[in-house]
């Protein structure tokens, strides 16, 4: 019995010692890969670079900002903030400092979209953000406005955003639906066609009342009534006479048979 206990017991030990091993291994293993992320703020680009690389870490130049206080070619700030815990190849990325400003923001309004393009990147700077305002002016992609305006000072971004004309579709004729009644179906079609509009269904009118019985018992039926408007003749139309309708409308006509 006692032999017994002691295979248990040392059953037991050998468990929980392979339990600790497999979480002291599982740690290693999830806080071995992460490192702490190095200050590179006023650091050049090339040593913010090879001190990201000396941490197992990759950089990144996001963005650039004009800066009074950092010098250019330099670090402005990065993402993730210094001393956050980061995996391994981790990107950093980092703002760099373009100095203060020093070039003129030139005037690119009333010029085409291509032109304005050209005269930003002459000066160094980038083509920001580029929207359309529809309706505006007979010419498509005529800058209308520019951010920043010319020659403005103090901007943090050498960028300059801009908006465009935009010739919008012009709207179709609209005018008044002509009365057809009484026309023949081919005339009707043709006065249909000739106004832009199309004719999508034709739907024959009964050329009479069907026959009734007189309520008095034993009557003979009253004879159905013919109807007056001639063959082929529009009687009904669709939209009516005198409604708005524009080029491309559907038409529905009655017809006689």
């Amino acid at each position: 019995m006692r032999r017994i206990f002691r295979l248990v017991l040392g059953a037991l030990a050998m468990a929980v010692v392979a339990l600790i091993s497999a979480l002291v291994t599982m740690r290693f293993a999830i806080h071995g890969g992460e490192v702490q992320v190095p200050n590179l703020a006023g650091l050049t680009m090339q040593e913010a670079r090879s001190l990201s690389a000396s941490h197992g870490l990759n950089m990144t130049v996001e963005n650039n900002f004009y800066s009074t206080v950092v010098p250019p070619g330099r670090v402005l700030s990065q993402s993730p903030a210094a001393g956050a815990l980061v995996r391994r190849e981790w990107h950093v990325r980092v703002t760099q400092s373009l100095g203060p400003q020093k070039v003129s923001i030139p005037s690119v309004v009333g010029q085409n979209e291509r032109d304005a393009a050209l005269a930003i990147r002459h000066q160094g700077l980038d083509l920001g953000t580029v929207a359309r305002l529809p309706g505006r002016g007979s010419v498509a992609d005529i800058v209308l406005a520019q951010t920043p305006p010319p020659n403005a000072a103090g901007i943090d971004r050498p960028r300059v955003s801009v908006l465009l004309s935009e010739v919008s579709a012009p709207s179709p004729a609209a005018f008044v639906m002509p009365d057809l009644t009484g026309m023949n179906y081919s005339l009707a079609t043709l006065t249909v066609t000739d106004a832009g509009l199309h004719v999508i269904s034709v739907q024959p009118l009964q050329s009479a009342i069907p026959a009734v019985t007189s309520p008095s018992s034993g009557a003979a039926p009253i004879a159905p009534m013919a109807s007056s408007a001639l063959p082929d003749t529009v009687v009904a139309q669709s939209p009516s006479a005198g409604h708005r309708v524009v080029a491309g409308d559907a038409v529905r006509l009655t017809i006689a048979r």
